[in-house]
């Protein structure tokens, strides 16, 4: 069953168009990875469906129009993790997290919405699988980059959404917590979660993602599993390189080789 269907999106942003009627489907427990270069149309494309940037087509969760769902409501559907790192204000690591719960309780400046225990219950498990339960009392300006990523992927946790949206969330990361972070973005997914994922490291993609989806200029490339986007053709000609590919303990992977002269980009191929 498909939890979000996108049908004929196009995003237009100063006259230029960033994503060109794209469409794809992202069933219960799927994890949909987005490819490309720099300037595909991948954040753009994550920030339509997250409802901040203007666009034409149609976005459906669960059957409802996304654009007419209440923003609250949204917001518990959906959690949203945006590339970078940026938090400029001293809290501690635990009430970033818990801003995570904002959806389910008052508004902030009228005192409501006391922390309870299903909150923070929820906290502290997303503390847990970010592995900084031992920062919770820390200053999120006092930790390191990598850290700081992990404490954002907490408070995204933290919210317990279906759907969760995630741009490049292992791009500050060293090789043990880039795998830890997927293995939990993954488990997310086990669990009966959705997720859609910007990645820039084809070797995590092949190995994470159920679906590619592979963009080059706003334009969708090739979409489905992973032996059948990250192909020698398609990797020629969208990146630009040459890969070594291979199977380990039962799962494809892909390893970026060495720079090849880029050919003519092929039509939108699903498997």
């Amino acid at each position: 069953m498909s939890l979000l269907e996108v049908s004929g999106l196009e995003v237009v942003l100063g006259g230029k168009a960033c994503v060109r009627d794209l469409s794809l489907k992202v069933g219960e427990g799927e994890l949909l990875g987005l490819i490309g270069p720099n300037g595909a149309g991948k954040s753009t494309l994550v920030k339509a469906i997250a409802q901040l940037l203007p666009y034409r087509g149609r976005i459906r969760l669960n059957g409802q129009d996304l654009a007419r769902v209440e923003a609250r409501e949204r917001a518990r559907r959906i959690a949203y993790l945006s590339q970078g790192d940026a938090v400029q204000w001293p809290i501690a690591v635990q009430d970033l997290v818990a801003l995570g719960r904002h959806p389910y309780r008052g508004s902030w400046w009228r005192g409501a919405g006391t922390p309870g225990a299903e909150d923070r219950a929820a906290v502290d498990a997303a503390l847990r699988a970010a592995d900084i339960q031992h920062l919770r009392h820390r200053k999120v300006t006092e930790l390191s980059g990598g850290e700081r990523a992990r404490a954002r992927l907490a408070r995204v946790l933290a919210v317990q959404a279906p759907l969760i949206l995630a741009d490049e969330p292992v791009a500050a990361l060293d090789p043990r917590h880039q795998i830890q972070v997927m293995a939990l973005l993954r488990e997310h997914c086990n669990q009966g979660g959705s997720l859609i994922l910007v990645l820039h490291d084809l070797t995590l993609a092949s190995r994470f993602c159920d679906q590619l989806l592979l963009l080059d200029g706003g334009a969708g490339i090739a979409l489905g599993a992973p032996a059948q986007v990250l192909t020698a053709q398609h990797l020629r000609s969208v990146y630009g390189i040459r890969a070594i590919t291979g199977v380990h303990e039962g799962l494809d992977y892909v390893l970026p080789w060495a720079c090849e002269p880029r050919e003519g980009k092929s039509e939108m191929t699903q498997g």
